[in-house]
């Protein structure tokens, strides 16, 4: 069961085409069974019968009052009915525009000759005149659905049981679309690993974790830094190891993936310290670390280990002396240091990083955190939600220009948690298991759930802004198997 990746979910789809055009098929091939509002079946529930057309009118009033009631709570829905009627295909576009759902109309070019077939075919046919008028009326209806405004018009060929793809239509004249946009080359992947379901057997679950994620192409594994299980992820006494003893083990797997933390608070975590830890598993792992850090922002954390949690303005101030501090000691030789901010008097600090460390700031704060990135970092960790990630990048920039930087000089990264299923039923089922209080629609729209497909093209928007490096974080990270997943997506053309 598999939606074509140009129909976006949730969406209002509705299907036009004359009897025996497959439109049935196509949906069921699709999309789940109550996800699919069929005129014939409420005929069936509300008369005698699919075919008993006296009962049309109640058939469709009920249809209209489900498909209103889906699209009000964001839920995908689709119109199974012939779509031929002008008026109801505007009607179901004003219900998708009222909820602010996608509107995309299925068109059915199957040829007369098929729809015939299929229609003797039957055990109780739709009347040959009656079929005739609406092969007639197809003819038509293209041209309508072209300029009624849709988002989304596809045209999908039914001949073969109604499971073939269905392709963009192509736009009238004057109203064509403008060349969709390409990713990026070289789009990276990093499995960010925040929950632990390890068992009884730690090493050997995070062992088989990371051979999981080499295999299915990630470039390496990042693992948060707190000191209890944070409530976005899970309960407190979930288990949440010290991330730098774990990425030691990681070190020494033959995978090539690059390794690090997202992100390192400086709150408890002395710059020197870290400086120490990142040198020590870039020199264990030939030059494959990374350090993310950021302010820290969880109070509780800090009280319940005993460790001050200062004002945000110090705080800030603790990460812009951290960076300074952290190259100090990873430069060459031992000679005193005095920056802008720290002064050491020695700068010992062996074994010294194979290769240079990535200093990826994390933190969305417009006025202090994003202008430390812009003069300090080489990466800055930004939310992967376009229209939020939009607004984010053009403050960067300006803070770039600000300090004489091309932002261009600063890998962009962001941080997804999606929800990517097998199939429509295996999305549906994380969705609900991992919703708690939250609506479906709601959990479903946070974590774009959905397709390999669908978070392909995704990335590939994220790409076209800059994006260098995308942090993944399945939600539903139980175990090695679960990665295999992201292969669709890893391995989609870019």
């Amino acid at each position: 069961m598999e939606a074509d990746p140009a129909v976006p979910d949730p969406a209002l789809v509705v299907l036009v085409g004359p009897s025996g055009a497959g439109k049935s098929s196509w949906a069921a091939a699709r999309y789940l069974a109550r996800e699919i509002i069929s005129s014939d079946q409420l005929r069936a529930i509300v008369g005698s019968g699919e075919h008993d057309l006296d009962a049309s009118a109640d058939a469709f009033a009920l249809l209209d009052q489900i498909v209103s009631a889906r699209a009000r709570r964001g839920l995908t829905v689709v119109v199974d009915t012939l779509g031929l009627d002008q008026d109801r295909r505007l009607g179901y576009l004003a219900v998708a525009r009222g909820a602010r759902l996608p509107a995309v109309a299925v068109v059915f070019g199957t040829s007369a000759q098929v729809c015939r077939q299929r229609n003797r075919a039957r055990d109780i046919p739709v009347p040959a005149a009656a079929l005739a008028a609406q092969l007639r009326r197809a003819s038509a209806v293209r041209e309508e659905v072209a300029t009624e405004g849709w988002d989304i018009v596809l045209e999908a060929d039914g001949g073969e049981g109604g499971t073939g793809q269905a392709q963009a239509m192509p736009a009238p004249a004057g109203r064509g679309a403008g060349p969709a946009r390409q990713a990026r080359d070289g789009l990276e992947f990093i499995l960010q690993i925040s929950r632990f379901d390890w068992g009884d057997d730690p090493a050997g679950w995070l062992q088989s974790v990371a051979q999981s994620a080499a295999e299915a192409g990630f470039g390496g594994i990042a693992l948060m830094d707190h000191l209890l299980q944070i409530p976005q992820v899970g309960r407190a006494w979930d288990p949440i190891p010290e991330p730098w003893v774990t990425l030691g083990l990681l070190a020494g797997l033959d995978t090539g993936l690059r390794l690090g933390t997202l992100v390192s608070p400086v709150t408890f975590r002395p710059a020197g310290v870290i400086a120490k830890a990142a040198a020590t598993l870039d020199a264990l792992s030939g030059g494959r670390a990374f350090c993310g850090i950021g302010a820290g922002w969880w109070d509780r954390e800090h009280a319940g280990f005993g460790l001050p949690f200062p004002p945000a303005p110090q705080r800030l101030d603790l990460l812009e002396s951290a960076i300074e501090t952290m190259r100090a000691l990873w430069q060459p030789g031992t000679r005193p240091f005095s920056g802008d901010r720290v002064r050491l008097p020695e700068t010992t600090c062996y074994p010294r990083p194979r290769s240079p460390i990535q200093i990826i700031v994390g933190g969305n704060g417009e006025k202090r955190t994003l202008a430390i990135a812009a003069r300090l970092a080489d990466g800055c960790n930004l939310p992967s939600d376009i229209a939020v990630l939009d607004g984010k990048l053009a403050v960067l920039r300006a803070h770039c220009e600000r300090a004489g930087r091309d932002i261009a000089d600063i890998a962009v990264t962001v941080l997804d948690i999606p929800v990517i299923g097998r199939d429509r039923e295996h999305v549906a089922g994380i969705v609900e298991r991992l919703r708690g209080r939250t609506s479906a629609a709601a959990f479903a729209r946070r974590h774009h759930a959905g397709l390999a497909a669908d978070h392909a093209a995704r990335y590939r928007e994220l790409a076209a802004r800059g994006v260098r490096t995308v942090f993944v974080a399945l939600p539903d990270l139980a175990g090695p198997d679960d990665l295999g997943r992201m292969a669709g997506v890893i391995g989609a053309p870019r």
